[in-house]
């Protein structure tokens, strides 16, 4: 059952999948017609799993599950990897590779693999006051509060 990803609750499962690149706005309206299908149609156990979605800066998918009626079955996780892996085909971006990261350069969001990033951090070229996108949030309310963070308050801080 798709519903508008703001109705979702705090507590809602997240998953988000970064785009090596940002989608055009024909790509933006065709992933949304085809985020749209896919989570009208997505079940665990033949039970509908009430999801949402946003593309935020045109270039991260982010997939909201309210658990509190359904929660997402091993199946179902699969079904939605194998949905993101056919978008990853169709649009030729990466977007399950999670060693790579993206944080901002002034208003540009940059992408690059981890091992590069790391090498930044060595040079000085990011820094503990570099937004990064943490990733690993695992529900709403954390998506909200600590996705678009400073590099000390993330996962990235090891590095710096």
């Amino acid at each position: 059952m798709l519903v508008n990803f703001k109705d979702l609750p705090d507590t809602s499962r997240i998953w988000i999948y970064q785009s090596n690149r940002s989608f055009d706005q024909t790509e933006l309206e065709h992933l949304k017609q085809e985020l749209d299908t896919f989570l009208k149609r997505w079940t665990a156990h033949g039970s509908e799993l009430k999801a949402g979605y946003e593309i935020p800066y045109g270039r991260f998918l982010v997939i909201g599950l309210d658990q509190s009626q359904n929660a997402a079955s091993g199946c179902s996780i699969d079904a939605s990897v194998h949905f993101v892996q056919q978008l990853e085909k169709k649009y030729a971006v990466e977007l399950l590779d999670k060693m790579n990261v993206s944080y901002k350069q002034g208003e540009h969001i940059a992408y690059k693999p981890l091992v590069d990033f790391k090498k930044m951090a060595k040079q000085k070229a990011v820094s503990k006051k570099t937004i990064v996108f943490n990733n690993l949030v695992t529900n709403k309310a954390e998506y909200r509060e600590h996705w678009e963070v400073p590099a000390s308050e993330s996962w990235h801080a090891r590095f710096m």
